[in-house]
């Protein structure tokens, strides 16, 4: 990999920690990363902010109604709101996966539409479908309501779900369903340099990953455990 390639890379990289166990320290360290790194932001559990010291240029995303998304949308709303209160940029919430598979896609756009009323524009809103659980058309249904509600982006998944995390035909069906209207992040399981390569080719303009410093070294090991996201 090539300076211009690695710059690149790592200027869509969300760059995640969202274990239970994570503390303060261990989300500094993580801001700290980022910055040497060059990742485009740091992604982290609510109750982690706001940031000590949020460095000049770094986005800051935080998730809601995560991993389950079986929070109801006031309360979606309410942990979305409070989160760009206390410094997110950016909001990563997860649907009601349920929902999606009875094909109740109406409850779908209208849970979405609930969290960005409470965070308008210019906070970026992430809509994750958990992809891993849906069949093609679920999949499609749900990236039009992002459409329709007002989302910024689709994204593939938490990384929690045992079903998994990312796929190339996941993010490709996602990109070829909202076209150039918005952006597609790309989550779950992305951990080697051409992981990241295959997301990107089939349409991911974000990339969630925890390790970043291995895959921007293409250092991890194909099949390495993830540990996070």
């Amino acid at each position: 990999m090539n300076d211009a390639e690695r710059r690149e890379i790592a200027g869509i990289i969300d760059h995640t920690l969202l274990k239970p166990e994570a503390t303060r320290d261990d989300v500094e360290a993580l801001v700290r990363e980022a910055v040497e790194l060059a990742t485009y932001s740091v992604c982290v559990s609510p109750s982690m902010l706001p940031l000590s010291a949020p460095a000049a240029g770094l986005k800051v995303a935080a998730v809601c109604g995560f991993p389950s998304g079986k929070h109801t949308s006031a309360i979606k709303a309410a942990e979305a709101r409070e989160s760009v209160e206390r410094g997110a940029d950016e909001i990563d919430m997860v649907i009601d996966v349920g929902a999606a598979r009875e094909k109740r896609f109406a409850d779908v756009e209208a849970d979405i539409r609930a969290v960005r009323e409470a965070v308008p524009s210019p906070t970026v809103l992430k809509v994750i479908i958990e992809s891993a659980v849906l069949d093609d058309d679920e999949i499609v249904a749900v990236c039009r309501a992002a459409v329709a509600a007002g989302a910024d982006f689709v994204k593939t998944s938490t990384g929690f779900h045992p079903a998994g995390g990312a796929t190339e035909h996941a993010v490709r069906l996602m990109r070829e369903t909202v076209g150039d209207a918005l952006g597609v992040k790309a989550s779950g399981g992305v951990r080697t340099l051409d992981d990241a390569r295959r997301m990107i080719a089939a349409g991911a303009s974000r990339l969630g990953v925890s390790g970043s410093r291995a895959l921007l070294a293409d250092t991890t090991p194909a099949g390495a455990a993830s540990s996070s996201y």
